[in-house]
């Protein structure tokens, strides 16, 4: 009888213990969750600063690409104005007509090249310029949520 009553006051007081344990207040609660949110804000942050630095190290090469692909449609250009001067000397010429044909294919075909590198190179800078805005909202997000 005694083993059984002990039995029953340690499953009570065993119950109660557990109970307790599971009750938390509302300000931990919106403790948590602010925390929660902080560290989502943080890594959105990382993730934006990372993409930011892959974007700025684009940037040296895109310029690159402008200048070369601009280099070659201006000697394209040049190409095709002497082969154009060499047909208006012999005009029934088909060897000189195809090489004129070629040159003007090749030089628009440059030119096209050369605007798609500017092209590039802009919304780069566009994408660039973004996430810094992105990331300084970010900032001063994570600077309200903080100062709570």
């Amino acid at each position: 009888m005694k083993a059984k009553f002990l039995y029953w006051m340690f499953v009570v007081l065993v119950s109660c213990a557990s109970v307790s344990a599971q009750v938390v207040s509302k300000d931990s609660l919106a403790v948590l969750n602010n925390q929660k949110k902080i560290l989502a804000l943080n890594k959105k942050l990382n993730d934006n600063k990372i993409e930011l630095a892959e974007l700025e190290n684009k940037v040296p090469k895109a310029t690159d690409e402008v200048a070369s692909t601009a280099d070659n449609a201006q000697k394209s250009v040049e190409q095709n104005k002497l082969a154009a001067d060499k047909l208006g000397t012999d005009p029934q010429d088909k060897k000189l007509a195809k090489n004129a044909s070629k040159a003007a294919s090749t030089a628009s075909r440059d030119a096209k090249r050369a605007r798609k590198a500017v092209d590039n190179l802009e919304k780069l800078k566009r994408n660039i310029e973004s996430l810094k805005k992105k990331i300084q909202e970010d900032e001063t997000k994570l600077a309200g949520l903080n100062a709570k």
